[in-house]
């Protein structure tokens, strides 16, 4: 008998506050500016779109297309889900800057 396969959601382990953060750094992580969006598209699903877009004042659609594998949410639009999520943009120096003495 063949087993059946269902498709994974990474958003369905997103449960607590500390498993968002370590997913987003590992987005961030990456510098990889889709894979960042789409990670923030996964916690926004497992938050709720519908909360996100209620707190943001964007609507469901236009946060999925933003979100969407081959979305490009703007500078606003990424701050304003962060912010909805509890996720903080802070910036830090490099640990080793290329050039610099």
């Amino acid at each position: 008998m063949a087993e059946k396969l269902t498709t994974f959601d990474p958003a369905e382990g997103l449960t607590s506050d500390e498993a968002i953060a370590a997913f987003m750094a590992e987005a961030f992580a990456s510098e990889d500016s889709g894979y960042i969006a789409h990670a923030l598209g996964v916690v926004a699903r497992a938050k709720g779109m519908a909360q996100i877009a209620s707190q943001t004042g964007l609507s469901r659609e236009q946060l999925y297309r933003s979100f969407s594998e081959n979305g490009n949410p703007t500078l606003k639009t990424t701050i304003a889900v962060m912010k909805a999520l509890g996720i903080e943009l802070t910036a830090r120096p490099q640990s080793h800057q290329p050039g610099l003495v």
